[in-house]
């Protein structure tokens, strides 16, 4: 064999190397990363009571704990600043069974919630009529603006309808505030809210190797969160039952519904945070950059904006800032951030 055949045979067998070798490469590079399983015990052993999980430096890194607190209200009551209120009289003190028969049979008016509250003779507070109980007066309220947007005419009329019909039920005087001011209310209230309707979100990518649903729900649970109804969706539950999440973890739902979901290659996740919604004290927006840093430390990703670019520590610094004039925006009109109020205006 001459010295060119050599050389031919040795360039072919570089070539042919190069190409295994990148198909190797190119595999390992498009399959997702895989939760790790979980520890099998040895035959015959039974299992253990369960323990609080130990956490690793991923997890020290973050401070998610709260106090445990009551369960939120769920029906907060009618509030001038928030709802229009019509004042319905009585001629002599009634019955909770009496009101509760008058009720009308849907609670909205349009897209806004209605209530009707009635004052307790004994307490003298206002609350939904219970059987047994007296009421000297009752008050009629609908809610002035929420994301659906401001109240309308169409439903101020709606609302006007509901409460005259339960008037009359209990031979009640209704005294309505005039209409033309109470929209106008509204739509500045709405206004408010539209402009001050925070929702920050950071992404995740994947630096090289995708992720495997599995994967991502397993170190995503690792500081705390747990799988939301929707698939594709976890979150990080409030320390109060019944308030709305401190962050949300979204990555594509299909990932998650697919026949094998191991299979399914997802190359970035989103971490949203819906200011309004969550208290300031609860320090959501620092949580949701150390939760963004530490999953991407955990799982070899970028922490990017929408667009795809880097966020530096500086432009999340700015951030911050800007959201602290933020919170106090809402302070000053008596809509701070995961107060009663704010939930309702921003629902």
């Amino acid at each position: 064999m001459s010295t060119l055949q050599i050389s031919l045979a040795v360039a072919g067998g570089l070539v042919l190397a190069g190409i295994v070798a990148h198909g190797a490469w190119s595999s390992r590079k498009n399959t997702p990363r895989q939760a790790d399983p979980e520890p099998t015990l040895p035959a015959g052993m039974a299992p253990t009571e369960p323990r609080e999980p130990v956490f690793d430096q991923m997890e020290l890194a973050l401070d998610l704990s709260l106090p445990v607190t009551p369960l939120a209200d769920k029906r907060p009551g009618l509030d001038a600043l928030i709802d229009v209120i019509a004042l319905i009289s009585l001629e002599s003190p009634i019955y909770g069974e009496v009101a509760n028969n008058a009720m009308p049979t849907t609670r909205r008016a349009g897209s806004k919630p209605f209530a009707i509250e009635g004052q307790n003779t004994a307490t003298q507070h206002w609350e939904l009529p219970m059987a047994g109980q007296r009421y000297s007066a009752f008050q009629a309220g609908v809610q002035m603006a929420n994301r659906t947007g401001a109240l309308n005419e169409i439903e101020y009329s709606e609302f006007v309808m509901k409460a005259q019909g339960f008037a009359d039920g209990i031979n009640g005087a209704p005294d309505f505030p005039e209409m033309l001011e109470a929209v106008a209310h509204a739509r500045e209230l709405d206004q408010f809210a539209s402009t001050h309707d925070a929702h920050l979100g950071f992404r995740l990518r994947a630096k090289t190797a995708a992720w495997s649903p599995g994967y991502i729900q397993q170190n995503a649970a690792k500081l705390g969160f747990t799988s939301g109804t929707v698939p594709g969706r976890l979150v990080l539950h409030a320390a109060t039952t019944g308030l709305p999440p401190v962050l949300n973890l979204v990555f594509d739902p299909q990932a998650a519904l697919a026949e094998d979901p191991a299979l399914s290659a997802v190359f970035d996740v989103a971490l949203n945070l819906e200011v309004p919604l969550v208290e300031r004290a609860d320090r959501p927006y620092q949580r949701l950059r150390e939760t963004a840093q530490a999953l991407a430390a955990a799982m070899d990703g970028t922490v990017t904006d929408d667009h795809g670019q880097p966020l530096p520590s500086e432009a999340m610094d700015q951030i911050g800032s800007e959201l602290e004039q933020l919170y106090d925006a809402l302070e000053g009109r008596d809509f701070a951030a995961g107060s009663v109020l704010a939930r309702r205006l921003f629902s």
